[in-house]
């Protein structure tokens, strides 16, 4: 009797056809608050197969991970990070003078890999200044380069001397009148342009400032710096196009304004007070708070020299107050995705934000879950990732230990896997 080739290799594909056992000393899925242990995650290919209790195997083909001294969890998501640049003191402010697409690009590169060696998966990238990470989230995606899903703004979009106005600080040779296609706006029609020029480039969602910011070289850190109508053109063309729009803020006004008009996520928030706690509660805005960057310039407005004249008194005032209000509004109710502005403090450092929600009054495992289950509800991906079970993408990461009893464990991840890729064992 003959056999097909085609049959042969069929065979062949099944029977060695390999799945990965991970043992689990403790389990944190993400979908409720137990902590499990002694379980078994089943993957197969880049997606979770099964989860089961105890610590089970299969056959010769598989590989089994024993990790049953480690806390397993869900593959950490960074809804605030700047890949493409890290903050370096005065020489930092002469890189736009002196540094290229590709040089931005390269970074972004070795950045993105230390993003994911430090445990998250996915990260949402904030702010370009060539759209580099659009580039780079299309090379990880075709598995050329090892980093983080990226979901990413762009270029973000600013007003005429706002913060992420990228002529600010210049001499007037060089400052030019940047436009739309820039992320610089001034008006409704130059809005809509710029919200569709972003969706031309490649870009995943909106990023605005819609108030000034602590380390653009302007004086005002808080003001509001869109009008309602350029905010709500904003949101109704983002809409349009399937976007979701993050939005910069530090100053109530500002904030106030984004929240009416329908934005998504609050970044940093640090002057919210409970009038505009009340309104992201009424319109279910996410807060994003970035506790780490607020701490990181602090410390280094104390540093002579470490941040231009106008930058440092915004570093020193508004940095220590994030904490304080992440404690507020977690209190309150307000739903809270993990966010750590990374580029602003080094990458990798990403884990350190945990211990500051904690130490600011949210239990570990809430904290774990606004970098898991809220994030990936952020972004409108809880289908594919987020937390673990049966169907959901293999994201998963460990650390040794419980991580519930010490959240600064999250400082140190030593496994990695993304859709089903060892990438840190």
């Amino acid at each position: 009797m003959r056999i097909s080739l085609f049959i042969v290799l069929t065979l062949m594909t099944i029977a060695v056809h390999a799945k990965t056992f991970i043992h689990a000393g403790y389990l944190i899925t993400a979908e409720s608050d137990t902590l499990l242990s002694e379980h078994t995650i089943v993957v197969d290919g880049d997606r979770i197969e099964r989860i089961e209790p105890g610590f089970v195997t299969g056959s010769d083909n598989d590989t089994v991970i024993d990790l049953r001294n480690s806390t397993v969890m869900p593959g950490l998501m960074d809804m605030h990070v700047h890949l493409s640049q890290q903050h370096g003191g005065p020489q930092t402010y002469l890189q736009r003078f002196t540094h290229n697409e590709a040089d931005y690009a390269l970074a972004a590169a070795n950045y993105a890999e230390k993003t994911l060696l430090s445990g998250f998966t996915t990260v949402r990238n904030l702010g370009d200044g060539y759209n580099e990470t659009v580039a780079l989230r299309n090379v990880i995606n075709a598995g050329v380069h090892a980093g983080p899903r990226i979901y990413t703004a762009a270029k973000s979009i600013a007003t005429t001397g706002g913060h992420a106005d990228p002529s600010n600080g210049t001499n007037k040779d060089i400052m030019g009148d940047p436009g739309p296609k820039d992320g610089v706006i001034n008006g409704v029609a130059e809005a809509r342009k710029a919200v569709r020029q972003r969706y031309k480039d490649g870009a995943d969602l909106i990023k605005i400032t819609a108030t000034g910011g602590v380390l653009s070289v302007a004086k005002s850190g808080q003001n509001p710096q869109f009008m309602n109508d350029e905010l709500d053109a904003i949101v109704a063309t983002a809409k349009d196009y399937g976007m979701t729009v993050a939005v910069h803020a530090h100053g109530t006004e500002g904030m106030q304004r984004a929240i009416k008009a329908g934005v998504t996520s609050i970044e940093h928030g640090t002057y919210m007070d409970d009038e505009t706690i009340a309104l992201m509660k009424e319109y279910g805005t996410y807060y994003v708070p970035t506790i780490l960057a607020g701490n990181f310039v602090a410390e280094k407005a104390k540093i002579d020299g470490y941040f231009p004249a106008l930058v440092r008194p915004k570093a020193a005032a508004i940095g220590p107050l994030i904490q304080k209000t992440f404690e507020r509004a977690h209190k309150a109710g307000v739903k809270i995705a993990f966010g750590t502005d990374s580029g602003v403090s080094a990458h990798g450092d990403n884990g350190q934000e945990f211990a500051l929600m904690v130490e600011a009054g949210m239990t570990p495992l809430d904290a774990i879950k606004t970098a898991t289950k809220n994030a990936a509800d952020l972004l409108n991906i809880s289908e594919d990732v987020g937390t673990l079970s049966t169907g959901k993408k293999a994201d998963i990461v460990a650390v040794k230990g419980n991580v519930l009893d010490n959240i600064a464990l999250l400082q140190n991840i030593q496994f990695v896997m993304k859709d089903g890729t060892i990438y840190k064992e």
